[in-house]
């Protein structure tokens, strides 16, 4: 798309509108199974709260990054477009590979164990129940999406509605707690854990560090609203601020609650802290609600992430000449049913991938935390290059504090992708391999040319 384009999206969203889109976009599933992965990494209960204050603060400073290049160079392609501007098609290229097998497929596993591991609290089925729930679960969002069922908008506020209720919910019950006096639980095993948990170094701070960032992720794709604010200038600093601010205290909120019914050594213990929670605080009903709101919010981020992942995929291969079948589209049903049907591929292989190392969801974390690092740290790199060479270019918004915002947005980045291969795992060491297949994947590629504005 070149700049000036007649087809570039057209700004009409408000202020009040973008910060319900951007807290839609970041709030999901994760927020519920990333809690006892940063807690298991920390020291003591004030340095989990201000692990996750720091993770918002640092969110914001990217997000800022990312709307000043989305207000410049608006395009669907997103994150896709700005590699492709600054480092050229096979860059992009290596990106939508990543997207499609590692970052895409990775997040719906990972939340496929979430809902796995969140129903299993209500339906048992032994040890493979959570695995089979999340396989289940991805066959069916295929399937939906293939039919061309897709929820709807309003389907999706009022579902983020139902999100907001289970947050909110579980704040609640650690106020209840509170006010009943009760002590933090300490069970046989939350009181092994304390042990680990008293003799934890602060040099896992970066490894907490990876699964908060991972809970506040979606803020990449907010910040493209800033092509459609109707103030231009101003519009999408302050949604991105009110935002991710409000995401924020909603995450604080909840990790004091946990920390407040759990104890630090039994929110590092378990895999489903919301659901015991609120066992604890309401008993049986209180726990079915959450696992329903789990449930749906997890669902929902799948089916969006569905969605947005095959339409990248499609757009990628349709700006190459060799993966043109990858670039069809159903007029009829209006999806790309060979880029849906290879997404749900990978993400079910993912799952079983998942179950075979017994640790579904930090496998999977590490699986797509140092690919996802990476690219956003080569975002903020771009940003650079983009301001210089692109420097004729009208910004509407520009993030604040230059150069020191964005220096920090990229150093921050390089930071958690080093903390995410620290510690090298079979997840983490599979998501890298997986991304270097790229580039032997693309040498053969021809590559359709695209006007450059």
């Amino acid at each position: 798309m070149t700049e000036g384009s007649h087809d570039a999206p057209r700004r009409q969203l408000s202020v009040w509108h973008a910060i319900s889109v951007c807290v839609g976009m970041v709030i999901g599933a994760g927020i519920f199974s990333t809690t006892p992965a940063a807690a298991a990494n920390v020291s003591s209960s004030s340095v989990l709260m201000w692990t996750w204050a720091f993770g918002g603060a640092l969110s914001v400073a990217g997000a800022l990054c990312y709307a000043e290049m989305a207000a410049a160079f608006p395009d669907a392609g997103g994150d896709y477009f700005f590699l492709y501007r600054a480092y050229g098609a096979r860059l992009g290229f290596l990106f939508a590979w990543s997207r499609f097998a590692v970052i895409h497929t990775g997040s719906m596993a990972m939340l496929a164990f979430v809902f796995g591991d969140y129903l299993g609290q209500i339906v048992h089925l032994g040890p493979s129940g959570g695995a089979l729930f999340a396989a289940l679960i991805v066959i069916a969002l295929v399937l939906v999406n293939l039919a061309g069922l897709r929820f709807g908008i309003n389907t999706q506020v009022a579902l983020m509605s139902i999100v907001l209720l289970g947050l909110a919910s579980v704040g609640a019950a650690g106020v209840w707690i509170s006010i009943q006096g009760i002590a933090p639980a300490a069970s046989a095993v939350s009181t092994a854990a304390a042990a680990v948990a008293a003799t934890t170094p602060v040099t896992h701070w970066g490894t907490a560090l990876v699964f908060v960032f991972l809970a506040y992720g979606g803020w990449s794709d907010a910040a493209t609203l800033s092509a459609e604010m109707r103030d231009g200038d101003n519009g999408i600093k302050r949604a991105l601020l009110l935002g991710m601010g409000t995401v924020t205290v909603l995450y604080l909120l909840v990790n004091w609650a946990l920390l407040r019914g759990l104890g630090l050594a039994g929110l590092a213990a378990t895999e489903a802290p919301a659901a015991e929670l609120m066992l604890r605080a309401f008993g049986r009903p209180g726990q079915v609600l959450i696992v329903t709101v789990v449930a749906i919010t997890s669902i929902t981020v799948m089916n969006a992430l569905l969605i947005a992942g095959a339409r990248t995929t499609y757009a990628a291969a349709r700006d190459t000449v060799t993966l043109r079948h990858l670039g069809r589209w159903h007029v009829v049903r209006g999806t790309p049913p060979a880029a849906i049907i290879a997404i749900g591929t990978v993400a079910l292989l993912l799952v079983g991938f998942g179950a075979y190392t017994r640790h579904g969801f930090t496998t999977m974390v590490d699986y797509l935390s140092p690919v996802y690092w990476f690219f956003l740290m080569l975002s903020g790199g771009a940003y650079f290059i983009l301001r210089q060479r692109h420097s004729h270019v009208r910004r509407p918004f520009r993030a604040p504090w230059f150069p020191w915002l964005p220096i920090g947005f990229v150093a921050s980045s390089a930071f958690v992708f080093y903390s995410s291969v620290a510690h090298v795992k079979v997840g983490a060491i599979t998501g890298v391999g997986v991304m270097l297949l790229g580039v032997l994947l693309m040498l053969p590629i021809r590559f359709a040319p695209r006007p450059q504005g």
